[in-house]
């Protein structure tokens, strides 16, 4: 016999379907609550709501799991390239190698964009901030291609569209932050892999040669793939409800980017960079700051430590800590904010007040010390964070299209006036 959940309402006892997940999460099916019982549900933020049945990433906060099909984050940062995870979230599976190989090569195909995109870019002004240059040119992408502007198409023309996506989304990143210089941009060189390439485009100069070192091109690969998709999150459900009406994939993403682009989101390791300035312009003294932090009665927060979802650790701070380790270390970098980082890093590590809260470094604390280090400007933190996230963002949008999934439309408890008449504005 089937679990239910029974639920008592006005005198009546009503039975509700409870559904269980592969990893054994439980979830009570309320889809035709309102129509058995006139009653909605109230769950703000929605962080008690699964508003879809996803194969795609497995997230257990109190475990400490990351699961992207079935593979763990630990494996796959240590093993995979990041547009090797990308073919994984999108397809379902691990590619072979001729898959792979026909992935890249697809990818490396549509890198270049239109010279007409060009223009828009001379449109911004140079201090235009990145991330909404870059929503709106993902966004225009759909108008040189008005065949992606029907998401039902062939297997193949889907193909094409995602395809077009992940190469065009890096050149018009790095373009982004070229414009923001007021930097010739660099054209893509498709004899590098995706991760050097975007770093050629983002930091080459026409008079000078660029060589990219190999820990930084292992750093920002490591660091596309823990970001590459994280379940149902702000951005991920962005470009869900979005897609749901059936918007073009170029659309649909350029709303995940909007999402992604609020502090309370893509933004927190932005922070960590900014709370670092503000410890060394007041001189560094990193205990000062750690005992304001202690402090219930001030309102000063450590930035990057503990998470939201994760209870006990974050299984993505391990892995960073390591790539981060590495960069500073093999590029020899003396930065006064990377040294009060290393130190709020080793108090967090080891201070009980830290340790019994669970507020250990999180992947947002290291990954805006690497960014840093790389010499990636704070206003562009969040163009990385969406590099890595766009295949997590196509997976969910490919599965939601495929499963027919309806239209979003969340309901309200109204709290308002009642009815009212209409006063002529001559007597109010």
């Amino acid at each position: 016999m089937s679990e239910v959940a029974r639920l008592e309402l006005d005198g009546k006892i009503y039975e509700l379907p409870v559904i269980t997940g592969s990893e054994n999460e439980k979830a009570i099916d309320i889809s035709k609550l309102r129509d058995l019982t006139g009653y909605i549900t109230l769950d703000s933020g929605y962080k008690n709501t699964g508003a879809t049945k996803s194969a795609i990433t497995f997230l257990d906060g109190e475990e400490g799991v990351l699961h992207y099909r079935g593979y763990s984050i630990e494996q796959l940062a240590s093993k995979a390239s990041f547009v090797e995870v990308s073919y994984l979230l999108i397809y379902g599976e691990l590619p072979t190698h001729d898959e792979l190989d026909d992935f890249e090569k697809s990818i490396k195909k549509h890198t270049l964009v239109s010279e007409d995109m060009k223009q828009f870019f001379e449109a911004y002004p140079a201090k235009a901030h990145p991330m909404g240059v870059l929503s709106s040119m993902i966004s225009s992408l759909s108008t040189f291609y008005p065949e992606s502007l029907d998401p039902n198409r062939s297997k193949e023309a889907k193909n094409l569209t995602i395809h077009r996506l992940i190469a065009k989304l890096p050149t018009l990143a790095a373009w982004s932050f070229k414009n923001s210089l007021s930097h010739p941009f660099m054209y893509p060189r498709n004899e590098f892999d995706y991760c050097e390439n975007f770093l050629y485009m983002m930091f080459a100069m026409p008079t000078e040669e660029y060589k990219v070192h190999p820990v930084v091109v292992e750093a920002l690969n490591t660091l596309l793939i823990l970001h590459a998709d994280h379940e149902q999150n702000c951005s991920t459900s962005t470009v869900r409800i979005v897609g749901s009406s059936q918007a073009n994939l170029y659309s649909t993403v350029s709303a995940g980017i909007s999402a992604l682009w609020g502090p309370l989101h893509g933004g927190a390791n932005q922070e960590v960079i900014e709370m670092l300035e503000q410890i060394n312009n007041d001189g560094g003294n990193v205990d000062k700051w750690v005992a304001k932090a202690k402090d219930k009665a001030d309102p000063f927060r450590l930035m990057g430590f503990g998470h939201r979802v994760y209870k006990n650790f974050d299984p993505r701070a391990n892995i960073i800590k390591k790539a981060c380790d590495d960069v500073l270390e093999k590029l020899n970098i003396n930065d006064p904010l990377l040294a009060i980082a290393k130190k709020l890093e080793k108090v967090a590590l080891e201070d009980e007040y830290f340790k019994e809260r669970n507020l250990y470094p999180n992947v947002d604390f290291y990954s805006g010390i690497i960014y840093k280090a790389l010499g990636i400007p704070t206003e562009m933190f969040t163009v990385m964070f969406a590099l890595g996230r766009l295949p997590g963002w196509i997976a969910q949008w490919k599965e939601m299209t495929e499963n027919k999934e309806p239209i979003g439309r969340p309901r309200q408890v109204y709290v308002g006036h009642t009815s009212r008449e209409y006063i002529d504005i001559s007597k109010r």
